[in-house]
C-alpha cells in the first residue's frame, strides 16, 4: 500500500517538483522580479535627497491620498454590496438571473478605456444621471471612487460565490433549530465561514484599483492637487524623461502596496485559525 502510494505520487501528469519548481521560479522572474528589480535598481540611481524630493512633493502627496483612500473606499465598498451581490446570486433563484450573473463579469471585459468614456458619459454633468444628481461627479475625486468600485467590484463576487455555494446548510439549520435568529446565525455561523475569502476580495479589489489607469483618467478630470492619481503622475514623468522619479514613486507605491497586502494576509491567516478552531 505504501508502495503503490508513493508510486502514485511519483507518476504524475505534471512534471516533477524540481522541474516544476524551476519553471515555476523562471516564469516569475521573468514576468515579476526581473521588472520590480529594474524599478528598484533605477530608483538607486538617485541620493537620498533626490529620491525624498522626488516622492514627497505636495503634487505627490496629493496623489497618494487620492490613489490610496479612494482604493481603500472602493474595496471596502465592493466587500459590503459584492457580499451580497455573491449571496442573491448563489441562494435564490430568480427570471433574468444568469444575465446578472453575466454583468458581475463585464468590467473583466470591457476595456478600461472604454469604461472610463461611458461612466464619464454617464456622470457629467450633461450625463445620462449626472444631470439629475445635486452635485459633481465627473472630473473629482468622486468620479475616481466611481471608476474604482466600478472594476474592482467582480474581484468580491467571484472570489465569494465558490465559498458561499460550498457553505453546508445543514449548519444554518441546525442554528435555527437551537432557535437562532436569522442574524444571529449569519453572524456566528455563515460569516467566520466567509470571512477569510471576503478578505481575499477586498484585497484584490484594493490591489486592482491602485494601479487602474484606462477607467479613471477620463472622469477624473486629473487636475493636480485635486483628481490627479499616481499612475497618472507616473506616466507623466515618464512624459518628461524623468525616469528615475516615475519609478521613485512607483517604489513608494509598491512597498505600501506589499505592506498593506501583507496585513491583509496576516488577517486571513488569523481569520482561518480562529474558524478552524471553533
Amino acid at each position: 500500500m505504501i508502495l503503490s502510494r508513493a508510486l502514485l505520487k511519483r507518476h504524475t501528469v505534471l512534471p516533477g517538483f524540481d522541474l516544476a519548481l524551476g519553471f515555476a521560479l523562471l516564469y516569475l522572474s521573468l514576468i515579476v522580479l526581473i521588472p520590480l528589480s529594474a524599478a528598484f535598481l533605477k530608483t538607486f540611481t538617485m541620493t537620498w535627497p533626490q529620491f525624498v524630493e522626488a516622492v514627497s512633493t505636495p503634487r505627490v502627496l496629493a496623489s497618494y491620498r487620492l490613489t490610496f483612500g479612494a482604493s481603500f473606499l472602493a474595496a471596502l465598498l465592493n466587500a459590503v454590496f459584492g457580499l451580497i451581490v455573491a449571496w442573491v446570486l448563489v441562494r435564490y433563484s430568480f427570471p433574468g438571473k444568469r444575465l446578472i450573473d453575466a454583468l458581475v463579469d463585464l468590467p473583466f471585459a470591457l476595456p478600461t478605456a472604454v469604461a472610463g468614456i461611458a461612466l464619464t458619459a454617464i456622470y457629467a454633468q450633461n450625463g445620462l444621471l449626472g444631470q439629475y444628481l445635486p452635485f459633481k461627479v465627473s472630473y473629482t475625486p468622486l468620479g475616481v471612487w466611481v471608476a474604482l468600485v466600478f472594476i474592482g467590484l467582480p474581484f468580491v463576487v467571484r472570489t465569494l460565490q465558490p465559498v458561499l455555494e460550498d457553505v453546508n446548510k445543514e449548519l444554518e439549520e441546525a442554528a435555527a433549530t437551537l432557535g437562532a435568529s436569522r442574524w444571529q446565525t449569519f453572524r456566528h455561523v455563515i460569516f467566520p465561514i466567509l470571512m477569510p475569502a471576503l478578505l481575499t476580495g477586498f484585497a484584490l479589489a484594493f490591489a486592482r484599483a491602485l494601479g487602474e489607469y484606462g477607467s479613471v483618467i477620463f472622469i477624473a478630470g486629473n487636475m493636480p492637487m485635486v483628481s490627479e492619481i499616481t499612475p497618472l503622475l507616473i506616466i507623466t514623468k515618464l512624459e518628461q524623461y524623468d525616469y528615475a522619479g516615475a519609478t521613485a514613486i512607483a517604489v513608494v507605491m509598491l512597498l505600501a502596496s506589499f505592506v498593506m497586502l501583507l496585513t491583509i494576509n496576516l488577517l486571513q491567516a488569523w481569520a482561518r485559525k480562529r474558524q478552524g478552531g471553533l
